[in-house]
């Protein structure tokens, strides 16, 4: 099964490994994990999130080399009606959140597949919405 890994994890990984916690690295682990198993998927806002802000052109470009490796699942307008959806259905709840956060919600609630991230804001939109998160094997177990 796929995992739709967020920005957030991305990120981690993306860090240098010695200001990453026993927890980061846990979690950057069972990311390398998924890749090796080729169960990672990404969309395109994701990337451009990742790729955005980067000043150096020789850092952007690696990293859009490396992340070239990933096939983006296509977004279609069933996802960002979902998305939509999604968005005023949490806004009723009094749960606020992005519009990219919501269009993630709505490509894996609609490929029943997990989203992969530290971002809490994702455990109040499961309360709300057909989604579910990846919970890594090892959480809470470093791998080093």
């Amino acid at each position: 099964m796929k995992i739709l890994v967020d920005t957030s994890i991305w990120s981690l990984a993306l860090r240098r490994s010695g200001t990453l916690t026993e927890e980061d690295q846990s979690l950057v682990y069972e990311l390398n994990e998924l890749i090796g198993e080729v169960r990672v998927a990404i969309i395109g806002p994701i990337r451009q999130e990742l790729l955005s802000g980067i000043s150096r052109q020789e850092q952007f470009d690696a990293l859009k080399e490396k992340l070239l490796a990933f096939e983006d699942i296509q977004l279609t307008r069933e996802d960002y009606e979902r998305a939509a959806e999604f968005y005023n259905t949490c806004r009723k709840s009094g749960v606020q959140g992005s519009q990219i956060d919501f269009l993630i919600c709505a490509v894996a609630a609609g490929r029943e597949i997990p989203i992969f991230t530290t971002d809490n804001d994702f455990i109040l939109y499961a309360k709300y919405l057909a989604i579910s998160l990846h919970r890594p094997i090892n959480q809470g177990q470093s791998p080093y």
